[in-house]
């Protein structure tokens, strides 16, 4: 029997899941979440085999929920992550395996390849969608340029964004106006080739752009 948790935001798409998936011979749906903080925490109560996961929530993203779930892996029942989601942007699906999920469907993928998807997930394996796979071999042939370095202040201003700070907050720690940082924001994303600060921070910890250094005034 495969154990599923659902984590999406929106109620009908849990019910419906719910609905498809329990009709299914060998899958037992043992709980549903409603942003990426409630499936973390379902995740380690409930210890389903497989996560199936949303992008886009609220409080915690589907990303930085994958990332938590897959963290917990010491343990050897800890559950695999499936992203099952509407989005399918180059850096959305890179942001997603990079945190660790063991697959990439799209919600409007036919119901035997998202059943077939889920079972070679439980099983080790990973499961992609024709186009997010075909999306990912272009991505390694042609892959971006290196991104141009960040200045200090900017490194300045992601460190603080790790720590988990808002942009007033970060203002006031480096004694610039809050407009700034949203300057300094952007840009970063733009050097960084991302549009979040949690792929922001990844790729930058990635990297090793936030080690050492100062966020002093």
């Amino acid at each position: 029997m495969i154990r599923l948790l659902i984590a999406d935001d929106h109620p009908v798409v849990r019910a419906g899941l719910a609905g498809l998936l329990s009709d299914e011979p060998g899958f037992e749906v043992v709980g549903e979440a409603a942003d990426g903080a409630e499936a973390t925490a379902l995740a380690a109560e409930l210890q389903p085999d497989v996560v199936l996961m949303d992008l886009r929530m609220p409080h915690v993203d589907g990303v930085a929920a994958t990332s938590r779930i897959v963290a917990s892996r010491g343990d050897a029942a800890a559950p695999r992550v499936l992203i099952l989601t509407t989005y399918e942007s180059d850096d959305q699906i890179l942001a997603a395996i990079e945190a660790g999920a063991s697959g990439y469907l799209l919600k409007a993928a036919p119901r035997e390849e998202i059943v077939a998807g889920i079972r070679s997930v439980a099983a080790g394996q990973s499961a992609l969608s024709p186009s997010v796979a075909v999306r990912l071999v272009e991505r390694m042939r042609h892959p971006e340029p290196a991104p141009s370095a960040l200045t200090p202040r900017e490194v300045d201003v992601l460190r603080l964004v790790a720590a988990g700070h808002a942009n007033k907050r970060i203002a006031v720690e480096l004694g610039i106006g809050e407009s700034t940082v949203k300057t300094h924001l952007l840009r970063i994303y733009e050097k960084l080739g991302v549009d979040t600060r949690t792929r922001a921070v990844t790729l930058a910890l990635e990297r090793g752009v936030l080690g050492g250094g100062s966020t002093g005034r």
